[in-house]
């Protein structure tokens, strides 16, 4: 199976970034790269569900099939879950492809170059599916963090760029196809767009493009700063946040003197990004201050501690050995409803206790108006507030 060996500088998984922030692409460069368990899990889903997808689609023996299986599964990151979610984007793919009137061409990670909009831009398909007029280019994404649309998306549309480039001399495609399979969050999220629609897209991108890979443009600081590295030291995003302050603390003058929900509506919306950004320095400064430099006004110090049995066996054993009853020194209790999932896989969880499962309201919480889910209602009828609570 393939396993990319470099990364190009405008990566198309990094096109929302640097399509709004041009210059960060450069900026990033000179900044190390970090990996997570996350993106460590994130790689081995991802190798997981390439393998089930071969075994379909390319000749695969089922003893060499099992045998990297099994070898997939050794890795310290696995879990059940992936693949029940692995699962989820095989029946996806050949839901696609079983689709089309005859058998289509698919192909797997396949690498895509769209160097003709975006300056030595490349990437790595998920799956390529072509049948008839119809181009499909799918994406795996294991995160349950951030649900990511395949609509209007920028990773997708270079995909799909590279994809029209590397095909178009031996397919007459009309129409593509995006879809990102993302089963930790919910249903496959898909986008479909006609050839030329596409090329428009291209024209579009590529000025923005040629000012980031000169590193030239102007910083600019918004959500997709989250996925950089220059989050916590970015001038921009600095003076984005404390304008933000400054503006909140004219607030302090208004008048009357209680402000009105008006107001409350507008400081919360100016607020929220700065919990984000004040936690992404302090991070940073800690791992300054331990690398040891100085951050003036600031420490390192040890953080609240807890008493621990250094050994507990034997601590347990002089207790018993005083006359304490071995049954008052444990506890039995259940594992937790999540435990148990990922122990017996979201399949076998939905078969087994399904008729055993209820989800009460939550905790009141506060969300911005574009935050999809359903508004509480603050005076509910009776018939409303009674309603029996029913079985997921």
């Amino acid at each position: 199976m393939s396993a990319p060996t470099q990364h190009a500088l405008l990566s198309a998984s990094s096109a929302h970034k640097w399509l709004h922030c041009p210059p960060s692409a450069r900026l990033e460069e000179t900044l190390p790269e970090s990996t997570s368990d996350y993106a460590e899990e994130g790689r081995l889903a991802h190798a997981i569900g390439e393998l089930k997808l071969r075994k379909h689609f390319t000749p695969m023996g089922p003893r060499k099939f099992n045998t990297e299986l099994k070898r997939l599964q050794a890795d310290p990151h696995y879990d059940a879950e992936m693949d029940e979610c692995t699962n989820a984007y095989l029946e996806f793919v050949q839901e696609k492809a079983h689709a089309f009137a005859a058998m289509p061409y698919v192909a797997l990670e396949v690498h895509l170059d769209f160097s003709d909009v975006v300056p030595e831009g490349f990437g790595t398909g998920d799956c390529i599916i072509i049948g008839g007029n119809t181009l499909w280019v799918i994406d795996y994404k294991h995160g349950k963090g951030v649900p990511v649309a395949a609509e209007e998306n920028p990773q997708m549309t270079l995909y799909a760029l590279g994809a029209l480039r590397k095909y178009s001399m031996l397919y007459s495609i009309r129409e593509v196809r995006m879809a990102i399979v993302q089963p930790r969050l919910g249903d496959p999220s898909e986008w479909a767009i006609d050839v030329a629609e596409l090329q428009a897209r291209a024209e579009r991108i590529r000025p923005t493009a040629q000012l980031a890979f000169e590193g030239k443009g102007d910083y600019c600081a918004g959500e997709w700063c989250r996925f950089c590295r220059a989050k916590s030291t970015c001038r921009a995003r600095n003076d984005q946040y404390t304008g933000v302050v400054t503006a909140l603390e004219a607030f302090a003058g208004a008048r009357p003197p209680l402000i009105t929900n008006a107001e409350l509506g507008e400081i919360l919306s100016r607020a929220a990004p700065i919990a984000a950004w004040v936690e992404d320095l302090q991070k940073y400064a800690l791992a300054a201050i331990l690398r040891g430099e100085e951050v003036n006004g600031w420490k390192a110090v040890e953080g609240r501690s807890n008493r621990q049995f250094s050994d507990v066996d034997a601590a347990f054993t002089a207790l018993i050995g005083a006359g304490y009853d071995e049954a008052l020194l444990y506890e039995r209790k259940p594992i937790t409803l999540t435990a148990v999932e990922k122990m017996t896989g979201k399949t076998k969880f939905s078969e087994l206790l399904e008729s055993y499962i209820i989800k009460p309201p939550g905790k009141p919480t506060l969300a911005d108006e574009t935050d999809k889910c359903e508004a509480i209602k603050p005076n509910p009828t009776a018939a409303e507030a009674f309603t029996p609570q029913t079985n997921l």
